[in-house]
């Protein structure tokens, strides 16, 4: 785990070797300078040679500045180095994750992605520039004082190793409980970011149904459980802290008391005492930054799986080794399909689907909610791999594929497509990054977005704020066709993606396609037969299997399903897949 992040240091590389390398500098600088003290105290003082004093004190004056420089550098280079590797963590994540299939980013939620990506990210660069810095410093202070002190008086020394002993013993039965608090408090993180997530997404609905107070306490409840289990790891260090200073206190005690007893006595002098007393400090400060940087270590060591857990995620979806580079057309066949989202479902979500669609076809998909209509169109593109059986598209069964080639020729426009923050124009190049402006405003006007783009007042420059909000759910779906197009694909999928504009419009757009892209094998996801009676053939799903496949007249007059929707639709009724009469059309899988 600590190889495979360390991994990413990458081009930070140097800062992070110079870092430890400054700050032995600075523990030799410390280390030194007592001795100068006692000199001055012994030497300087008790013979009352000012020479000497003189001489020392510029002695010490040279070592603090060349102690300061080496802080300052470690600290530089300290942050430098922690940086650079949060970057290139987070960089390594976000591009981990798009190379997820849909099943890799179900077994994450996205509030758990972001959580990781920010606040776990966050506390391996602390822990890596505590590393860095005290990892380094505080042991090597600890161990050359502890060297030094048992120079000068190996007796009154016993009395640092024992206290030394002792605060270990605490540390190692502390730290393994203050672990599992910390484990605990990030998985609490994902669910406050869960919840800032959904209710800021939702914010209209949460207005519309003056739900402001709910959600309110709901991020209460989990804001409060991080404060608990902070709390709760914090009164375990604070246990260890009063442990630690007395310690330290009694130790300062011991050595003043037995170390004027050796003065007294002449086996000890005064700066050579004063030199104990220094190194003392040095030892139990430095005792204290390895209790906080193991701390540290712990805190990120739960983020640090949580990280590995990322990277390490093996793709679902992935390239053959000699892909098929070229889509030949639009022609699609299930061959015997069996689909299930998991493993170990006992149902498929798509059972026996055996269709054949000529390149060219438009292919109307009608059912009702939870029939497994998108599921269905999800593996044209392979966005999800069948279990049973194959998918063909260009009459090559699509893992025989390059991914990135594959979806390239298949376009799929939405129900609840998605808008990114940026102009219509730089939204549109998302189907063609090099389209021009006269290919963009080609797109809009088959698919009817023209008409409204014209009279905002700046145009195609129009800004589109994240997710589209400033735009209607009608004008967001066209742009969202007209993106789709540009991608010239040889498969356009749209997945009832006309709901939200008008029959008129949505008559338009459909005749826009006859005429203008014949050669694309067009499937059209609906609810109104409306918007496919005039497709070549009509694909009727319930409960996820195919129960009818031909046209429309031939299904008016054998198909019952197809028969009743299309009555209750022009005549009495709801229109409503789910109310027509005959098998219930719940998902044993749920639509997807």
């Amino acid at each position: 785990m600590v190889k495979e992040l360390l991994s990413e240091i990458k081009e930070y590389k140097t800062a992070a070797v110079l870092t430890p390398l400054f700050m032995l500098l600075e523990v030799a600088m410390e280390m030194i300078m007592p001795g100068y003290m006692a000199s001055i105290i012994d030497d300087g003082i008790g013979n009352g040679d000012m020479r000497r004093i003189m001489i020392d004190g510029a002695f010490m004056l040279i070592v603090a500045l060349v102690g300061l420089f080496a802080g300052i550098a470690g600290g530089k280079y300290g942050a430098i180095g922690s940086a650079g590797l949060a970057k290139n963590l987070r960089s390594a994540m976000f591009r981990k994750i798009q190379t997820y299939s849909f099943k890799n980013i179900d077994k994450f939620s996205s509030s758990s992605l972001i959580t990781r990506l920010t606040t776990d990210v966050t506390n391996i660069q602390n822990a890596f520039q505590m590393i860095l810095r005290m990892g380094m410093r505080a042991p090597a202070s600890l161990i050359v004082a502890l060297i030094m002190a048992f120079s000068i008086s190996p007796k009154l020394s016993m009395i640092y190793l024992t206290a030394l002993i002792f605060l270990v013993i605490i540390m190692i039965i502390l730290l393994p409980i203050v672990k599992k608090v910390f484990t605990a408090v990030f998985e609490k993180y994902d669910e406050l970011n869960n919840s800032v997530q959904e209710n800021v997404s939702a914010i209209r609905v949460v207005k519309a149904y003056v739900r402001e107070e709910y959600e309110t306490e709901k991020f209460k409840t989990a804001s409060a459980n991080i404060y608990k289990m902070f709390v709760k790891a914090e009164k375990i260090m604070v246990v260890a802290m009063p442990i630690m200073m007395g310690t330290i206190y009694t130790v300062i005690l011991l050595l003043s008391w037995f170390g004027a007893i050796d003065v007294v006595n002449g086996e000890l002098s005064v700066g050579k005492l004063t030199q104990l007393m220094t190194y003392c400090m040095s030892i139990m400060i430095s005792l204290m930054m390895v209790a906080v940087l193991f701390v540290m270590i712990t805190m990120s060591t739960a983020s640090a799986e949580r990280i590995v857990e990322v990277l390490d995620e093996v793709p679902d979806i992935t390239n053959p080794e000699s892909p098929v580079m070229e889509v030949a057309d639009g022609s699609i066949d299930f061959d015997h399909v069996n689909f299930g989202y998991h493993k170990t479902a006992e149902d498929f979500v798509l059972s026996d689907i055996d269709i054949h669609i000529k390149s060219g076809e438009t292919i109307g998909i009608i059912g009702g909610t939870g029939s497994a209509k998108t599921s269905l169109v999800n593996l044209i593109s392979r966005l999800y791999d069948v279990s049973e059986g194959s998918v063909r598209v260009g009459g090559r069964d699509v893992r025989e594929y390059d991914i990135k080639k594959l979806r390239d020729e298949v376009s799929v426009v939405l129900q609840k497509n998605v808008l990114f923050s940026g102009t219509i124009y730089e939204n549109l190049r998302w189907g063609d990054p090099d389209a021009s402006d006269e290919e963009c405003r080609r797109a809009c006007a088959l698919a009817c977005a023209d008409e409204f783009i014209e009279k905002l007042p700046d145009g195609y420059e129009t800004m589109i704020t994240q997710g589209g909000t400033n735009v209607s759910g009608g004008q967001r779906q066209r742009l969202c066709i007209a993106r789709a197009l540009l991608k010239k694909p040889k498969i356009l999928i749209l997945d009832d993606s006309t709901s939200a504009v008008d029959t008129t419009t949505d008559a338009n757009i459909r005749r826009a396609f006859r005429q203008e892209i014949p050669g694309t094998t067009k499937l059209i996801i609906a609810q109104r037969i409306s918007s496919v009676q005039d497709a070549d053939r009509i694909i009727v799903m319930e409960d996820g299997r195919v129960d009818g496949f031909d046209t429309h007249e031939n299904l008016l007059r054998d198909n019952a399903i197809y028969r009743e929707v299309y009555e209750s639709q022009t005549g009495e009724g709801n229109g409503d897949f789910d109310e027509a009469d005959g098998p219930d059309e719940s998902s044993k899988g749920g639509e997807r």
